[in-house]
């Protein structure tokens, strides 16, 4: 390997590393809505040149969890109610569709290792933090739907849940009450995966499960 085919791969690998960085930070609420990244302060928290950093910036921003404002540089991106609105009707389509595709598809050691995520859930109530829960809550949804053999399908719910990113970890925070419905709603999902469900029943039913949780969201900003 040449020289700067090494320095080529040292890059990427930086720029990796700055982008799981900085977008952890967004996820967990430490970089919150209008927060300015600046990079040179962000290469240097991390150790790396600006180069990596600015690639990962660029790849957020592509994901719509980082936006560029005139005089003022990249910011991390919130979500109006309108936005939230559209993006977890369309979730609730996708992901529905999704999970009901992936349903012939999951064998039963996924369903416990989805089980078992929801227990972890389920003991996070006690001592509720919005921000595992909501990690948690992914985990499980991802159990399910990662199996979905249509990756344009696949490809909308992951878009779904990266445009969410921003908000995810404080979701739970706004409506904790949904918090303990959603882990019973989860083990109902899972019964009628168990059970070989037609796909319109599983479908419906993950459907009504996000729409819940828009519905109790949107129900605090009324």
């Amino acid at each position: 390997m040449t020289e700067t085919a090494v320095e080529s791969a040292a890059t990427e690998s930086k720029s990796q590393q700055a982008y799981a960085a900085v977008k952890a930070r967004i996820i967990e609420g430490t970089y919150t809505p209008g927060y300015r990244l600046v990079l040179a302060k962000i290469a240097e928290d991390l150790g790396f040149s600006v180069v990596p950093v600015r690639e990962a910036i660029r790849r957020l921003e592509a994901e719509g969890l980082v936006k560029f404002e005139r005089n003022v540089g990249a910011t991390v991106a919130g979500i109006d109610p309108t936005e939230y609105l559209y993006t977890m009707q369309t979730l609730s389509i996708v992901e529905g569709a999704a999970t009901a595709l992936s349903a012939p598809l999951i064998d039963p050691a996924t369903i416990a290792r989805a089980r078992a995520v929801n227990q972890e859930m389920r003991e996070c109530l006690e001592h509720f933090d919005p921000v595992r829960f909501t990690a948690l809550n992914q985990d499980f949804h991802s159990v399910l739907f990662e199996h979905c053999p249509n990756p344009h399908i696949l490809d909308l719910v992951h878009r779904g849940w990266n445009r969410l990113a921003s908000l995810r970890s404080s979701t739970f925070r706004f409506v904790p009450g949904r918090a303990q419905e959603s882990v019973r709603e989860h083990e109902a999902l899972l019964q009628l995966i168990e059970s070989a469900a037609d796909a319109d029943t599983i479908e419906k039913a993950a459907r009504q499960h996000r729409a819940a949780t828009l519905d109790a969201y949107l129900a605090t900003t009324n």
